[in-house]
């Protein structure tokens, strides 16, 4: 585990406006590097896998250093977007309707925890130094290097992605339909 940097930028995503600060809580995710209560933080790079309701269930992936020829013919051959986002389809209504929050943090408070999915944390509150509200969440994603895809179903990605060498997250995916 290493300080982070001063040079990237981090960001909490939320449905609450107004935080003037984050205080840490216990880890919704178990994470054997974690020792007590945090503020999670987002890297810039990977933001988009959290520019979605919270609730929304989610397969995000991209190739990394270690991903095979193979998994990017299968997976990424037919994007020039380096990073994917899939939904389910019954989330659009809901993603074009919420509102999100986008507090920015300074880093010097945070360390990374998980590089593939771009994982901060502080054991410190944190008040955050910028807010920028975010009211069409297709147009944010679209903005960014990112190919949004909705699906009937993310079953089968997630399966396929998990068995892959791709860099994933598979987020609130107890909340799919199936």
């Amino acid at each position: 585990m290493h300080l982070h940097s001063s040079q990237s930028r981090l960001f909490h995503i939320s449905e609450q406006q107004g935080i003037s600060i984050f205080t840490p809580r216990p880890s919704p995710s178990n994470f054997d590097n974690i020792t007590g209560d945090v503020v999670f933080a987002i890297s810039e790079q990977l933001l988009h896998n959290y520019l979605l309701p919270r609730d929304c269930p989610r397969v995000t992936f991209y190739a990394g250093a270690n991903t095979t020829a193979g998994d990017k013919q299968k997976f990424m051959s037919n994007t020039t977007a380096g990073h994917i986002v899939a939904v389910e389809s019954g989330w659009y209504q809901q993603i074009k309707e919420t509102t999100l929050y986008c507090y920015e943090f300074l880093p010097d408070d945070f360390m990374l925890i998980d590089e593939c999915a771009g994982y901060y944390v502080s054991y410190k509150p944190v008040v955050p130094i910028a807010v920028t509200v975010i009211d069409d969440i297709m147009a944010a994603l679209l903005s960014r290097d990112v190919e949004l895809r909705f699906m009937p179903s993310l079953t089968d990605i997630a399966d396929a992605v998990r068995d892959s060498s791709l860099q994933f997250s598979l987020i609130r995916m107890r909340n799919a339909k199936g």
